[in-house]
């Protein structure tokens, strides 16, 4: 394979104990700003008058479409939810206006595929014990000013669950995250109780299999990293971000990774796919 793993001993005794773990300049300005710019580009050749998705953690089951679906091997753009007005008119610019783009730029895209697939990420993840790993989710996420929306409290392992669980959120700042504008917030070590429920997909649509617990919000930790930290993640570690009431945006760059040596993709996930996602290595 000729990889090496890229963490030491303290990094991964902190990721194991806590459930997450702060890699500061990760990524360089250079490839922060390549990353940007191809977004700038992206956002620039879509027509927003023909799609108008929201995406919300909060009612993704009524907000769950087939372009929703379609997006796991497409490039798709989702809006705020506080980006229309009563008239479904957009109030700000569609660069202002929205959430993410996912689910699939880092196979679509060549920039953001060539980024996603450098031998940093497989040597954190041959780090991490991955034997065959693979990117199965990319989201370029925008918290935009002033209507940036909540994400509740979760764990990725209920999203894109495998058996046995292998999910890593891995989680770049494009800009400084701050309390004010969004940062990530942790439970640490909750990574250790376990997967609280999962979000299924059947004859119905999408929806959770159990109701969501009631968290403590001084339970959670601020993560608040600078431009180019990556976050990395355990998939039971519950995590949220508020609202982004400030003037400032907050874009980052999330992929999540399974294992396919010896893990099954569950049949009942969000995300089918026609086509398996290539491994980034095989050990």
């Amino acid at each position: 394979m000729g990889i090496v793993g890229n963490l030491n001993s303290d990094q991964l005794q902190f990721f194991n104990s806590e459930g997450y773990l702060v890699l500061e300049s990760f990524a360089s300005p250079d490839e922060i700003k390549s990353l940007r710019l191809r977004m700038d580009q992206l956002l620039d050749q879509f027509d927003c008058s023909s799609r108008a998705s929201i995406f919300s953690t909060k009612n993704q089951q009524k907000t769950s479409d087939d372009y929703f679906f379609d997006s796991a091997e497409n490039i798709s753009f989702f809006f705020e939810e506080k980006a229309f007005d009563d008239d479904g008119n957009l109030k700000q610019p569609k660069e202002l206006s929205i959430n993410k783009v996912g689910h699939a730029l880092h196979e679509k895209d060549p920039i953001f595929k060539s980024f996603s697939s450098s031998d940093k990420f497989s040597s954190l993840l041959v780090s991490l014990s991955y034997k065959r790993p693979a990117i199965v989710q990319s989201m370029y996420i925008f918290k935009q000013p002033g209507i940036g929306g909540e994400v509740v409290p979760h764990q990725d392992n209920s999203f894109l669950y495998t058996d046995p669980q292998t999910c890593t959120g891995l989680w770049l700042s494009l800009e400084d995250a701050t309390i004010t504008n969004g940062c990530l917030w942790a439970i640490p070590r909750s990574h250790k109780d376990g997967l609280v429920r999962r979000f299924i997909r059947d004859e119905t649509g999408v929806h959770f299999d159990k109701p969501s617990p009631s968290y403590d919000h001084g339970d959670f930790v601020p993560i608040e990293v600078k431009a180019g930290a990556l976050v990395v993640i355990h998939g039971d570690l519950i995590h949220q971000s508020f609202e982004n009431k400030s003037s400032s945006s907050r874009h980052a760059y999330s992929l999540h990774v399974v294992d396919t040596d010896g893990c099954k993709w569950a049949d009942d996930n969000w995300m089918r796919r026609n086509v398996d996602p290539e491994p980034l290595y095989a050990s």
